[in-house]
């Protein structure tokens, strides 16, 4: 043999992972200002009149005419955005807004930041080789004129719209587009623009909760695995005010006894992982609420194997756990004088040797047994322990869970309206109203007694998947480790992911329920 060296890994070697955009992504900038900017690209309302489009109005604002907004087809329905060239040789956006209501600025926002984007992404395609627009070129700036007496429903709306709407997650190698980096809120003359500021950046803070649990959730699952999910939480959480965050393994795990996480992570080679993140300021008021989010970062069903068909969607399948991630760290951003904790229980379903199996019995934290009738109900598992560990060891006053977890759900309310199961009455008003003035939508869902004994068990103390309405016996199974809290129980599985472009909402995760949680926490403040 010759002296050359024949060197072997002892591991079998891992394909190369890629390298993802920055995390959290970068959202526009919103910012209210006294004055229109001549030079700057800006857009103008077109509402709806009494004998159709105003277009009168809105000409009279870019100083053309009519005709001009008619040729370039302006209309006022909600979220039709048109440019039109300006006598100054800048570019103008004729932007629907329909009735006016808040809800269609927030569509408006939205279509006209996508527009932005999508122009200059146009732009760079005719540019030169280097694709280079330069920096703060005025491209990437838009201002927007309000409407009189703008109030702060519109204010949130709109700028959840301008800040979400042109949000993309890409991983590439190629050089990231420009994009659009800040939008003035032009003001109405003599308006005080202090409070509309504060409106702004608390609505910015609520798209930045909403983004990253979009990151989080569009991440692709051979990065994205326990470990990363909530290493990448602790992170991020870690120069924040008043926010800590501990991220316990699998042998600390076992040592506790959290079999529902580790059966469902038993059949991974990637161990899972429980985040818990406390936001505790020493000036807290009103009830301590703990926060449990789903974090299954990919779901094959395990040995009750998912049909091949969209199954690479479960990369999304910790879009609660994500939400719950997105919403802590606003709410330290925010400096909120609440006492909150997020729990992440986070595992990896897979199918190998090593993975639970239908039929098996799981002993949870504290010590409840359950009956495994299919490994694909794998997200109630997690969320038992850390609900069971919630209410044993954190003290709370309300609990409360959100998670990607039944298909009946998507069935009974479709791809845009999440479900609240709840014991309290005042919660689940809470969270429709948080939720309705952060453009989610929810539908109280009933707690149905009748199947209430379907869930308990015969060869263990309850039952993984008993028979009845789908939806409503996955809660009634989570209620069991509730120990008698105030709890809600969130379903998001229609709407954590979004299938097309609407309203603020993009194509992949949509990041919802993040918005209606900081909500939710800033209503509890005493």
């Amino acid at each position: 043999m010759s002296g050359a060296s024949v060197f072997r890994s002892a591991q079998p070697s891992r394909p190369v992972e890629p390298e993802l955009p920055v995390i959290p992504t970068a959202l526009v900038e919103v910012d209210v200002v006294r004055k229109w900017r001549d030079g700057l690209p800006g857009a103008v309302a077109v509402h709806e009149g009494e004998s159709g489009p105003d277009l009168d109005a809105a000409a009279e604002r870019f100083d053309v005419t009519p005709a001009v907004l008619q040729a370039v087809g302006a209309s006022a329905a909600a979220g039709t955005v048109r440019p039109l060239p300006l006598s100054s040789g800048g570019v103008g956006w004729a932007i629907g807004v329909g009735s006016g209501a808040s809800h269609e600025w927030r569509t408006a926002g939205a279509s006209v930041a996508r527009a932005v984007r999508d122009r200059l992404a146009g732009a760079v395609e005719s540019e030169d080789e280097t694709g280079d627009l330069g920096e703060a070129s005025d491209a990437d700036y838009l201002q927007v004129r309000l409407p009189a007496e703008p109030d702060e429903e519109l204010l949130t709306e709109l700028t959840l719209g301008l800040a979400l709407g042109g949000y993309r997650f890409k991983v590439t190698n190629d050089t990231s587009p420009p994009r659009l980096r800040k939008v003035l809120l032009v003001a109405p003359e003599d308006a005080d623009v202090e409070p509309m500021r504060e409106t702004v950046r608390r609505a910015s803070e609520l798209a930045a909760a909403t983004s990253l649990a979009r990151d989080l959730a569009n991440a692709p699952s051979n990065v994205k695995d326990p470990a990363w999910l909530t290493g990448t939480g602790a992170a991020l959480a870690e120069p924040l005010p008043n926010l800590t965050a501990t991220v316990r393994d699998e042998k600390w795990l076992a040592e506790n006894g959290f079999g529902g996480i580790l059966a469902v992570g038993g059949g991974s080679s990637r161990p899972p992982r429980l985040l818990e993140l406390n936001h505790h300021p020493a000036a807290a008021t009103g009830p301590h609420l703990v926060l449990v989010g789903k974090g299954i970062t990919f779901d094959t069903g395990g040995i009750s194997l998912k049909p091949a068909d969209g199954m690479h969607l479960m990369r999304t399948d910790m879009a609660g756990g994500g939400a719950v991630i997105g919403a802590l760290l606003a709410v330290a951003r925010l400096g909120l004088p609440v006492k909150v904790t997020g729990l992440v229980p986070s595992a990896e379903n897979h199918v190998s040797g090593s993975a639970y199996r239908p039929g098996d019995v799981v002993r949870h934290y504290g010590g409840k047994t359950t009956e495994v009738g299919n490994t694909d109900a794998e997200g109630r598992m997690v969320m038992a322990d850390a609900l069971a560990y919630a209410a044993d060891k954190l003290e709370p006053d309300v609990l409360l869970d959100v998670a990607t977890l039944t298909g009946a759900m998507k069935v009974a309310l479709g791809l845009r309206t999440g479900g609240v199961f709840a014991t309290d009455e005042d919660l689940a008003d809470r969270i429709t109203r948080a939720g309705h003035s952060a453009g989610e939508t929810w539908w109280r869902m009933p707690l149905l007694e009748d199947h209430a004994d379907a869930v308990k068990g015969d060869l263990s103390d309850v039952k993984q998947t008993p028979a009845g309405p789908g939806g409503v016996t996955a809660a009634l199974f989570l209620r069991e480790f509730t120990a008698g809290l105030p709890w809600a129980h969130l379903d998001i599985a229609g709407p954590a992911r979004a299938e097309s472009d609407y309203s603020e909402v993009v194509t992949g995760a949509t990041g919802f329920a993040a918005r209606t949680l900081v909500n939710l926490i800033a209503s509890m403040q005493g």
